[in-house]
């Protein structure tokens, strides 16, 4: 997807040009389906991004939030900018995302049908733009000119209540100690927050309560609410009324510490902040910090960001304990006639499930409906306790160098009120509940062109080009990165200590160790001792690696353990090699001898095992055993195509099951049923190398591998999107609802095709393709940033099969979309490797 030129010019002349209108992709829309919209465009802009915007989803998307980053977009924050799709001005908002200080990028709302596609354009307005209406709301509201009196409520304590005086709103609010609940002070007690479907106010007390304000107005109402006390608005109002009784529980989707047997909320607190950190038309939010709460877990210090966006019900949280916390308690009330709902847990691990409760539990007595949603991998246990019903989570690792054991949680919490909702009946509770999960578990699809990318690449691709692509890409990893993965780093994709894995010990680090081979840089180079060789002791111990799991995945760093050992000579490399070898000779196999992908996967054959296990098996060979494995790792290889191969298509299926007793596999045939594109990019990898590995004088073990490069790459090249040379995350479904142009993997089968004809394993004729594949892997997957960095974008970050994984179409779509994520930059630096031998020769 491509600027048209004249705005590429625009960006880079001192001339305003006009941008043309950009229509919808799909279905023409028509008027009930348009874009929320503030008003029709006025005044021609200069071009600054391209959008494509797809809904992943069967049912229609309302207010579908579209954010994008200054840092994408290649612009100062400080840019007046408009959305518009054709000729219609969308709503946005510059927004401080996740509320930090900063504003960071733009929010746009979007109305999406069933399964469409819409282009957005995003230009530079020349002046600031007219705000939309305001849809959402955060305050804090605190009377002065009055004095502090003994409490009413608690005479003979020492807190205090509020008489006399106006209200009057704060941006920050830190309650004296002699503050406590019903003190007349803040207006109903705390921050608030609301979109034009429901608010929320949150005690700024010992109870810290989440309660609901019940809408029957989609404008902003906060500011009227609590103006003459705390007894109006639990009664029914213009505007709507408190429908919840919080009492001594979490409320409407509140948090605590969970000790084991019961909750712990934060009551003790030495002192509570709160500060409105965005107050916009679509977007708004606060924070709460919680110093020294005396907890059962020592003192903790806890900062709570909550916000809310225009057009959904739902408020999210995101929790940063200081201090290390094993678990947390969040969940809902539970009243009387109540019935707790719970979403499906046999679900991949970033994917959203929740726990809920229905009832007539609305003050009014009208039916009522709350959530709390949540990751799935977050999970421990679901548990009614007391007057709380309860998903006992496992918050992440998230240090900082101020707080190196500090632990964070992402959740959702919200309502629907019958009155303002519609929704009267648990059963249209729980379609409402699984289209929520849904659309947080698989946001909308976005290609994003920007400007500033679009000129960074207009030089023809060469050779040199290629190269410096893939150095750009090593570069900027370093900057964000470093080694971040050694030993005694952290693993900032998973959130937790570094183990020794295929991916951030083998692949980052030996990608860019062979890079350093063109460039020189010792960079580049070193980064395999910093990381991998970080992991070995001196008597070859490989830290955080336990050979009794016979986990496959854990081989793949042996390519950098070689390589280590070649550099350096030190013996430790081959001792700790000597133990992955070893792990190969007791690793269970399949009745013929393929090896499972995981002692835990029994029986199962699995596409991304093939690369993680055969070229360290063939290369360790090759040096210390005098190519005694070849034929292993040949066998491998067939009994792979024998097994997962199809023979319509030419692709593989992802796993294979040999007992056919696993919930993914087809009972006749033991497959999996998609061709995940990775999985086809990881035995792609893996036949390339073996191939380099494997003597050409070894002609008879060679010829599996080089007909398998020939079915491949015929096959590869049958499903290349022709419009951009990049393939699919499902392979044979090229714009299915929820599919999208997927970038490691056709980084992977760039550097297979490019690889294949550069040594000859395949026709010469596939050069095209490879070629196409690398422009396409260039323009689509690219962006590049005004600090001189590049970032590569629309990553699957991970896919399995088993424990909540199923195999299916929806499964694949249900994973998140990445960026930056060392199983597609790998490929990525190869690839561009690849491409500059191709050229070059």
């Amino acid at each position: 997807m491509k600027l048209n030129g004249k705005a590429r010019f625009a960006i880079f002349s001192a001339s305003a040009i006009a941008v043309a209108g950009l229509t919808a992709c799909g279905n023409p829309q028509q008027a009930d389906n348009a874009p929320a919209s503030i008003d029709t465009v006025e005044t021609k802009a200069v071009a600054v991004a391209t959008i494509e915007v797809s809904n992943p989803s069967s049912f229609a998307r309302s207010d579908e939030p579209i954010y994008i980053s200054y840092h994408d977009l290649a612009v100062s924050s400080d840019t007046a900018l408009q959305v518009t799709a054709g000729e219609q001005v969308i709503a946005s908002q510059p927004v401080d995302y996740n509320l930090d200080g900063t504003v960071d990028g733009l929010l746009a709302m979007v109305d999406l049908a069933a399964s469409e596609v819409v282009t957005l354009s995003i230009a530079e307005a020349g002046q600031q733009q007219p705000a939309p209406a305001a849809r959402t709301q955060a305050e804090i509201s605190v009377k002065t000119g009055g004095q502090w009196q003994p409490h009413s409520r608690y005479p003979d304590s020492e807190y205090q209540e509020y008489s006399g005086g106006e209200f009057n709103n704060v941006t920050e609010l830190t309650p004296p100690s002699h503050y406590t609940d019903h003190s007349y002070w803040i207006r109903y007690e705390g921050p608030g927050i609301e979109s034009d479907k429901v608010g929320y106010r949150i005690y700024l007390d010992w109870r810290n309560g989440f309660d609901i304000f019940g809408k029957l107005s989609d404008q902003p109402i906060l500011q009227k609410v609590g103006q003459d006390g705390y007894e109006s608005y639990h009664h029914l109002q213009d505007w709507g009324m408190d429908i919840l009784k919080v009492g001594k529980s979490v409320g409407a989707g509140g948090f605590g510490l969970w000790t084991g047997d019961n909750i712990q909320l934060p009551s003790e607190v030495a002192q509570r902040t709160a500060t409105i950190v965005a107050n916009g038309p679509l977007f708004s939010g606060f924070t709460i910090d919680y110093d020294n709460w005396n907890s059962d877990a020592g003192e903790l210090d806890v900062n709570a960001k909550f916000s809310m966006q225009a057009g959904s019900h739902l408020a999210k949280v995101d929790l940063t304990v200081a201090q290390p916390v094993e678990q947390l308690a969040i969940g809902v009330v539970k009243h009387k006639n109540t019935e707790l709902i719970t979403g499906d847990v046999d679900i991949t691990g970033k994917a959203y499930t929740y726990i809920a409760s229905w009832g007539k539990q609305a003050l009014d007595g009208s039916p009522l409906g709350m959530v709390t949603l949540f990751r799935k991998e977050y999970l421990s246990e679901v548990v009614t306790y007391e007057h709380n019903y309860l998903a006992i989570v496992n918050p992440k690792g998230q240090p900082t160098e101020q707080a190196p054991k500090a632990k964070e949680l992402h959740y959702y919490f919200g309502a629907v009120w019958q009155p303002e909702s519609g929704i009267g009946d648990k059963q249209a509770f729980i379609s409402y509940l699984e289209q929520q999960a849904e659309r947080l578990t698989q946001p909308a699809r976005l290609r994003i062109t920007t400007a500033f990318s679009e000129a960074a690449k207009s030089a023809p691709m060469t050779a040199e080009q290629a190269l410096s692509w893939s150095t750009k890409l090593a570069n900027s990893e370093l900057l964000r990165k470093g080694d971040i993965y050694k030993y005694s780093g952290w693993d900032v994709h998973r959130q937790r200590l570094p183990k020794f894995e295929y991916d951030i010990i083998g692949l980052y680090p030996e990608s860019l160790n062979r890079l350093s081979h063109y460039t020189g840089d010792d960079a580049h180079k070193q980064l395999v001792e910093k990381i991998t060789g970080s992991f070995i002791q001196d008597d070859g111990t490989i830290g955080r690696y336990k050979q009794s799991n016979f986990n496959i995945d854990n081989v793949a760093p042996g390519m950098a353990l070689l390589t280590l050992y070649k550099q350096t000579g030190e013996q430790k490399y081959k001792l700790a090699a000597d133990v992955l070898r070893q792990q190969l000779e007791h690793h269970p196999k399949t009745s013929e001898g393929a090896f499972w992908h995981k002692k835990k996967y029994t029986n199962q054959l699995w596409l991304d095992g093939v690369y993680m296990g055969m070229p360290f098996l063939a290369s360790y060979s090759n040096q210390f055993e005098g190519g005694a494995s070849f034929e292993e790792v040949v066998k491998e290889f067939k009994l792979t195509r024998k097994y997962l191969r199809d023979p319509k298509t030419g692709l593989y299926r992802h796993g294979w099951d040999e007992k056919k007793e696993q919930s993914w596999a087809d009972p006749q045939t033991g497959l999996s049923p998609e061709f995940w594109a990775r999985g086809v990019g990881w035995f792609a990898m893996a036949v390339v190398d073996v191939l380099a590995i494997i003597p050409e004088s070894e002609t008879e073990l060679r010829e599996p591998l080089l007909q398998i490069s020939k079915e491949l790459a015929q096959a590869l090249v049958a499903y290349q999107d022709q419009a951009t040379g990049t393939w699919w995350q499902v392979m044979d479904k090229a714009g299915q609802t929820g599919n999208y142009r997927e970038s490691s993997a056709s980084a992977m089968f760039v550097y297979f095709l490019a690889t294949a004809v550069d040594q000859g394993y395949i026709d010469a004729s596939y050069r095209d393709a490879a070629l196409k594949g690398y422009q396409g892997l260039i323009d689509e997957f690219v962006l590049v940033h005004q600090d001189g960095t590049i970032s590569m974008i629309n990553q699957c970050y991970v896919a399995g099969l088993g424990f909540g994984r199923d195999g299916s179409y929806g499964y694949y779509m249900s994973e998140p979309i990445w960026r930056n994520d060392p199983k597609g930059n790998g490929p990525f630096i190869l690839a561009g490797i690849a491409v500059h031998e191709m050229m070059s020769h």
